[in-house]
């Protein structure tokens, strides 16, 4: 019986796996004699022990990796890869160059004892971007990428493989804990979730956790609605975000702070 740590087929050659650091899921689809590669952890250490892995469930070589959104736990490892096309958001590889140095120092203070493997991480964007959509036809297979706007990032891209029904969402689902808002779009959120709804017709991917189902989704959609909804009433009523929080809500009250700060300089200036 497989662990929650181990590779997990949900669907002929598509698959994902749960690590342990962060409890991020890395998805891997076989196209034909190559690999298709979503997500590549941390660092370039976390990478190559990717690499690694994957030997125990294909023979191919990565052809193809794909970046769910910018953040260095999804993109670190990247240079690894090369000189394989990598695709992503567009503002995904434009944060990649503008925060990448910033992003490490974060790496580092997560993981002070790892400040080495940071170190070593050659920042690598994306290197074949868009904006709403591409369909990616590898090796037969077709990979539908698509942004269906902001949530967790400004970046956010799902990643949709339609003959075997399973759905990538990175971040913009979590299932190992809340969502995370630092960088987030609460007002905005709900709405990118909704947009999830129609392509979530058989396993979905989070970015962190077990996989899940359409329900998981449209239950973490609610949630978001409702921490939109809260943010519009609680604003109204002049409070900060930490006494917003304090009223209570969805998540817990430090997660909600942080999504209150978020939502409050665009409310004010509304």
């Amino acid at each position: 019986m497989a662990g929650p740590y181990d590779w997990v087929e949900h669907g002929d050659g598509v698959f994902s796996r749960r690590y342990e650091s962060l409890d991020l899921n890395v998805g891997v689809v076989v196209c034909g004699e190559g690999v298709l590669v979503i997500d590549t952890r941390a660092h370039h250490q976390q990478a190559r022990r990717l690499l690694e892995d994957l030997g125990r469930i294909t023979p191919h070589p990565v052809r193809w990796v794909a970046n769910t959104h910018h953040h260095w736990d999804h993109t670190f490892g990247n240079a690894v890869f090369l000189p394989v096309p990598i695709w992503g958001h567009e503002r995904c590889a434009l944060a990649l160059r503008l925060r990448g140095e910033q992003m490490r120092r974060e790496g580092k203070e997560w993981a002070p004892g790892s400040a080495d493997l940071f170190d070593e991480v050659v920042i690598t964007p994306p290197d074949h971007t868009f904006d709403r959509s591409a369909t990616l036809t590898l090796a037969g297979r077709v990979i539908e990428l698509s942004y269906l706007g902001r949530g967790h990032t400004d970046n956010d891209i799902v990643a949709l493989v339609p003959d075997a029904g399973v759905l990538f969402a990175g971040d913009l689902v979590e299932e190992s804990g809340p969502p995370a808002f630092h960088d987030a779009f609460p007002l905005e959120w709900p709405e990118t979730a909704a947009a999830l709804l129609p392509l979530a017709s058989g396993p979905v991917v989070p970015g962190h956790g077990a996989v899940v189902d359409r329900g998981f989704v449209q239950a973490q959609q609610l949630d978001l609605a409702a921490v939109a909804a809260l943010a519009l009433e609680r604003h109204a009523l002049g409070m900060t975000p930490a006494q917003a929080a304090s009223v209570g809500g969805p998540f817990p009250a430090e997660v909600l702070e942080i999504a209150f700060a978020r939502a409050w300089p665009g409310l004010e200036m509304g």
